[in-house]
């Protein structure tokens, strides 16, 4: 869940699963030998150096739960990070607490893994994941969480600004500490979303591929209209209208992401 190719390389600048069945294949022996043991943040890193393959390309059902059973398993301490880790560096003198992002690690164009901390009341604005596949684990404190899939094919029945689409809401709830890691996919499970923090939090992202301008992935951003806006330019059931937005592009909100130093356990590459 990045926030876009400009804001990660400010960030940057800034700054087990097991398989179901034993010998079910030469790919699933190879990923157990080389887990056991393993502190599990270099299982998360070992596991995308599999699931993600590059652009183009999105995780099987297979790679996708083995991903999200060791995310379950994932608590702050596996990335050494506790709650009064995050207030000491999230707050200076007088200052007012501010997202930060925490960078985890990354390997070129396939994947990368970092965490945000978001104070009290801070906003992700919406935004998309253009082609990327994106694991989010909320590793404490309360989120909420509200992300959209846009309805396609669409065709309006009257005209619209060329920067309006319709969009359904996919989820639009609270969710606290501990919880299931869920998955965002290009084209569907809320690749549109945005985050508001309840109480300070902080939530894992793993994404492949990563932003990347050259390659046409940086994040776009929306502001919301009720469907009601513009309700002559689609057909939608009257008793399913709260379901769907309009969404127009915007310009890149203007966002303060300051650094959080990775205090984990060092991740070996060469597994």
């Amino acid at each position: 869940m990045k926030i876009g190719w400009r804001l990660m390389e400010e960030k940057k600048r800034a700054v087990a699963g097991r398989e179901d069945e034993e010998g079910s294949s030469e790919m699933g022996c190879r990923r157990m030998r080389r887990r056991m043991s393993r502190p599990l943040v270099q299982e998360v890193f070992d596991l995308c150096k599999d699931v993600f393959r590059g652009p183009g390309s999105v995780p099987s059902p297979t790679d996708v739960q083995e991903m999200r059973l060791i995310l379950d398993r994932m608590t702050p301490a596996d990335i050494g990070l506790s709650e009064d880790f995050f207030f000491n560096n999230n707050r200076a003198v007088n200052e007012t607490p501010r997202m930060r992002y925490m960078h985890i690690d990354e390997c070129g164009n396939l994947f990368s893994i970092g965490v945000f901390l978001l104070p009290q009341s801070a906003t992700i604005p919406l935004h998309d994941h253009p082609g990327m596949t994106v694991f989010t684990k909320l590793l404490f404190g309360s989120v909420r969480l509200r992300s959209y899939d846009w309805v396609e094919p669409f065709e309006p029945e009257d005209d619209l600004p060329s920067q309006i689409a319709l969009a359904k809401l996919k989820v639009d709830d609270v969710f606290r500490a501990p919880c299931n890691a869920f998955v965002l996919y290009p084209a569907s499970g809320g690749n549109l979303h945005c985050l508001q923090a309840v109480t300070p939090c902080a939530v894992l992202d793993v994404l492949g591929p990563p932003y990347s301008v050259h390659d046409g992935r940086d994040s776009t951003y929306y502001q919301e209209f009720p469907y009601s806006s513009f309700s002559g330019a689609a057909h939608v059931a009257e008793d399913e209208t709260d379901q769907y937005r309009w969404l127009e592009k915007i310009e890149q909100p203007s966002l303060q992401v300051g650094p959080a130093d990775y205090a984990g356990p060092e991740i070996i590459k060469g597994f």
